[in-house]
């Protein structure tokens, strides 16, 4: 199939495949804004479900003290709960 041809959420499934991405890194490789990428993330998670491939999340961590037990594993926090750096790192997808 054409690449032109192709929807962004069908690139970003195939990009997926072969590395983890966070949406931001998504985002600046499609040129399309964070939100959006995670708009197509939750909906290939939703696509991918009765197939034999499943979305992976690496979950948001705090560069400072490595919390990682965040409520939302999709969107990025503004600051950790422990001890409140807004050092947080985005969460990471990746399709198996």
């Amino acid at each position: 199939m054409r690449e032109a041809s192709r929807t962004t959420r069908e690139r970003i499934t195939d990009r997926l495949r072969g590395e983890t991405l966070s949406a931001g890194a998504l985002a600046r490789e499609f040129d399309i804004q964070t939100a959006e990428a995670l708009d197509h993330v939750q909906h290939i998670a939703r696509s991918l479900s009765g197939s034999d491939e499943t979305l992976l999340v690496a979950p948001p961590e705090c560069a400072d003290c490595r919390f990682d037990d965040f409520d939302d594993l999709v969107n990025r926090p503004s600051r950790c709960p422990e001890c409140k750096s807004e050092n947080v790192e985005e969460p990471a997808f990746r399709v198996e």
